[in-house]
């Protein structure tokens, strides 16, 4: 379902509001004279210099989960390092009233730096400002410590080190926070924290939105969409109309837009009901502008858009939160199989070349998140010259492009296994939707068209292994009944998702799809 924000008014010349089809059809004209004639066109004024999808700026805005796990890493570990240097006889036989102030301290620090909401680093906070909220955090942690080592453990030695941990602390917070606002700069200026839009509906309220965005250059428009292609111009203010809404499920621009904006009238209920209906099957979140009352809402309207793309470390766990938890459980345990697998993938390697010629891997495109295309490795299982890179033709059962070994490595699903390197690179999860090839065929026709919630795969990393891989749907796609059995499955995957689940999924895998003897692969 489409959120709502408020539309801001017009600014330049729009159609008239009663306008027939003879003037709509005359409002069209008069912006294909006056649209640009050369490639700019097409471009658009909101061009990003770097083209980041929305995995790559995905990762951007978990930052603040690993600023804060930074912080806390240092400041715990000073306060290690200062209660051992007061402990004569070793921080072992200290007593708990020595380390306690420490402990306290620190994690008064923390708590303050995240109240503060000090992991934002707002536009319009300034380099002081931020440093000046910082020192204060640093300072209460500080006497907290100090008061309460006076209080509990007396004595010049063990104040004088709480003292120091204070200010090792504070230098050390400052050091960081310099380090993480330069590197907030360096993606704002790089566009990976500027959100991407596409607007649907080449309309007078489309080029309001445009105009204002111009003015303010904090979020960029990559295009427009329109279903009446033959009333619409080539361009909206300079942004291109690239297409009917239907266009989106596959255009290329896809995995670059953060969210896509309706910029239709609300009261014509039929036609929003009908385009958050055939949007709502995308990955991207869809918001309808509705009419404001008063610049004060307008720049609220703005400000739901442009707000600083960082996830916040408050409230409860949200999908910025979770894809964090996520991602560094995929970091922990697939950095850990592949070095404890690193024998057994050359292992590998080396039966696949000695069984047939050619090389020991195999690389596919395939379909990522938000319909990002990756590179998938695999260990090759078919012969060389037959290898099928888009999957034209799904794997038979005695299928004759199948090697010796390879069948070997499909029934186990050891020739997965190259994929560690897709997850460790972040294009890939451990646990996750399946990633089909892209063009992927079911019969003669594209698996991708069989079903209708298809592109709802694609709204988080695929996976190594899945909840439908452990459900029986594994391997290739013979009838649209398998594909909407995976797509069912997937869909319910990605509402239950937590940490728990990956990791009893995680836990079955091996022991299913080994037992899994009607599987073909």
């Amino acid at each position: 379902m489409a959120d709502s924000l408020s539309r801001l008014p017009s600014t330049a010349q729009a159609a008239p509001a009663t306008a027939g089809a003879p003037a709509l059809q005359a409002y069209a004209a008069h912006r294909l004279e006056t649209a640009p004639a050369d490639g700019a066109a097409r471009r658009g004024p909101f061009r990003p210099d770097v083209w980041l999808n929305a995995r790559q700026r995905g990762a951007a805005r978990l930052a603040p989960h690993y600023f804060r796990a930074a912080d806390a890493a240092l400041v715990f570990g000073l306060a290690l390092a200062c209660a051992w240097a007061a402990a004569p006889s070793g921080l072992l036989q200290a007593p708990l009233a020595q380390g306690l102030p420490y402990l306290v301290g620190a994690a008064a620090v923390l708590w303050l730096l995240r109240r503060l909401d000090l992991y934002r680093f707002g536009r319009d906070e300034g380099l002081g400002l931020h440093l000046a909220k910082v020192s204060a955090c640093a300072a209460l942690g500080g006497v907290l410590a100090t008061g309460l080592t006076a209080l509990l453990a007396p004595g010049a030695a063990t104040v004088a080190a709480a003292l120091v941990w204070s200010a090792l602390t504070l230098l050390g917070l400052y050091a960081l926070h310099m380090l993480w606002r330069e590197g907030v700069g360096r993606w704002r200026a790089s566009g990976a924290l500027t959100p991407n839009l596409v607007i649907v509906g080449a309309t007078r309220h489309a080029e309001a939105l445009i105009h204002e965005a111009l003015k303010r250059r904090d979020l960029n428009i990559l295009g427009v969409f329109d279903d009446r292609l033959a009333r619409s111009p080539q361009a909206v203010s300079g942004v291109p109309v690239l297409g009917r809404a239907e266009d989106l499920l596959s255009h290329r621009l896809t995995p670059y837009v953060d969210r896509i904006v309706l910029a239709i009238d609300p009261r014509a209920e039929a036609r929003v009901r009908d385009l958050t209906r055939r949007l709502a099957i995308l990955p991207n979140p869809v918001t309808l502008l509705v009419d404001p009352h008063g610049a004060d809402e307008r720049d609220a309207a703005l400000e739901r858009l442009v707000r600083t793309p960082l996830a916040s470390l408050d409230g409860p766990v949200d999908p910025d939160r979770k894809a964090f938890h996520k991602r560094l459980q995929d970091l922990a345990l697939g950095l850990t199989a592949l070095v404890l697998l690193a024998p057994v993938l050359a292992l590998i390697a080396l039966f696949v070349r000695l069984d047939s010629p050619g090389p020991a891997l195999f690389r596919q495109r395939r379909h990522g998140f938000n319909h990002e295309e990756i590179v998938v490795w695999k260990f090759r299982t078919m012969r060389h010259e037959a290898a099928d890179a888009s999957a034209s033709r799904q794997v038979t059962a005695d299928d004759d492009r199948v090697t010796r070994l390879g069948r070997f490595l499909r029934a186990t699903s050891l020739d997965e296994l190259p994929q560690l390197l897709n997850v460790v690179r972040g294009e890939m999860s451990l646990v996750g939707p399946r990633p089909h090839a892209i063009g992927m065929k079911t019969g003669q026709v594209e698996s991708a068209r069989m079903v209708a919630d298809y592109a709802h795969r694609h709204r988080i990393k695929p996976g190594m292994t899945g909840w439908a891989a452990i459900k029986g749907s594994r391997g290739p796609l013979h009838t649209a009944a398998d594909v909407r059995r995976r797509v069912q499955l997937d869909v319910e995957y990605i509402e239950r998702q937590s940490f728990w689940l990956d990791l009893w999924i995680m836990l079955v895998t091996v022991p299913v799809l080994l037992g899994d003897r009607m599987a073909v692969r």
